[in-house]
């Protein structure tokens, strides 16, 4: 439950940010200069997020050049609203407010700084994706906005620039473009992977959604003696997760690094659970050997050749929820991962 709030509360500071603060900034919604002060005094409460501050360092970036803290009245009083509000927060809901709010707070900042980011990464870019610009008011067409700062959101799609640069990624998840890609996405990932070692309540959502998917497809596969993990260094999530549901299955984690093996080992304590460091490859010799192959998101190979051409053994492939392949279940739509059962 706490995993779940704090994913509601980082997505809802990212979303609200990036949308109705975001057209605030440029086209008040009220007629009245007081109106629009309780709107954003309000919006700072809500968010955390003084919205004076974003206002000018948001204008500031449109207008090219640097930003600096500018004291003013309105900034001061919506300083004063936020801190009163996290104030109340901690003494009323102190437990709340340390493990829930805080690393949902911090993990919509993250959020927001992953949109800016990528938005300018290499020049302004745009996404055109319908559903992305359904859900945040056209806030892909970043290229028409940076060129009609001023323009009502709903008319960025007739404002299109011809031959804009573009992504077929929306800005939160651009750094998918570069799927050149093994590496970058490799690493993108084992950074996330980092975030979760560093949160137990992360931990605990991870562990809890892929087990339901886990659980819900190992009573549909024959008799499992052996399973390899690929991969299962840093957090293991999987080996956890088999140990409880195949107690009685010798698991193997298959991982080519040593420093992963052995922040995994550190995790699984006195578990019965194998380590061998090394790359996995379908045609090794050694893959007949298991009953089952789990295979992750972050898998250094050709995940395609692995539907095409399935080796002898089952496999379990981790995939983007829109990557739907056979028979599976999706993991988390939070995650936007599924699980993919591949027969030989």
């Amino acid at each position: 439950m706490a995993a779940g709030l704090v994913a509601v509360i980082a997505v809802g500071i990212w979303w609200t940010s990036n949308t109705v603060a975001h057209i605030f900034i440029h086209r008040p919604f009220f007629a009245t200069r007081a109106s629009n002060l309780l709107f954003s005094a309000s919006l700072s409460v809500a968010l955390g997020i003084p919205q004076r501050l974003w206002r000018e360092r948001h204008l500031a970036h449109h207008r090219g050049g640097e930003w600096r803290l500018r004291p003013s009245a309105q900034l001061a009083a919506e300083t004063a609203l936020v801190g009163l509000a996290w104030t109340a927060m901690a003494f009323t809901h102190p437990a709340f407010f340390t493990s829930t709010y805080v690393p949902g707070y911090l993990l919509g900042l993250g959020l927001c700084w992953v949109q800016g980011h990528y938005e300018h990464a290499h020049g302004t870019t745009s996404h055109y994706g319908w559903f992305y610009n359904v859900l945040c008011f056209n806030d892909g067409y970043h290229v028409e906005h940076h060129a009609n700062p001023g323009a009502h959101w709903t008319r960025l799609p007739a404002l299109r620039v011809p031959n804009a640069p573009s992504s077929r990624w929306p800005a939160p998840l651009r750094w998918l473009d570069s799927v050149s890609e093994s590496v970058s996405l490799v690493s993108s990932l084992e950074r996330l992977e980092r975030l979760v070692l560093r949160h137990e309540a992360l931990q605990r959502f991870v562990l809890r959604s892929h087990r339901r998917a886990f659980a819900a497809i190992l009573p549909t596969l024959p008799s499992i003696r052996q399973v390899a993990i690929v991969g299962g260094g840093l957090f293991p999530r999987t080996a956890l997760i088999l140990r409880e549901l195949l107690p009685n299955a010798r698991i193997v984690i298959v991982d080519a690094s040593t420093e992963n093996i052995a922040t995994a080992s550190s995790i699984l304590g006195g578990q019965d659970i194998h380590s061998e460091c090394r790359f996995y490859r379908p045609t090794d010799e050694t893959s007949g050997r298991f009953d089952l192959v789990v295979i992750p998101l972050s898998f250094r190979g050709d995940r395609h050749a692995l539907y095409r051409h399935p080796p002898p053994t089952p496999l379990l492939v981790h995939d983007w929820i829109w990557n739907r392949s056979g028979e599976g279940r999706v993991v988390s739509i939070a995650l936007l991962k599924r699980l993919n059962l591949v027969h030989p």
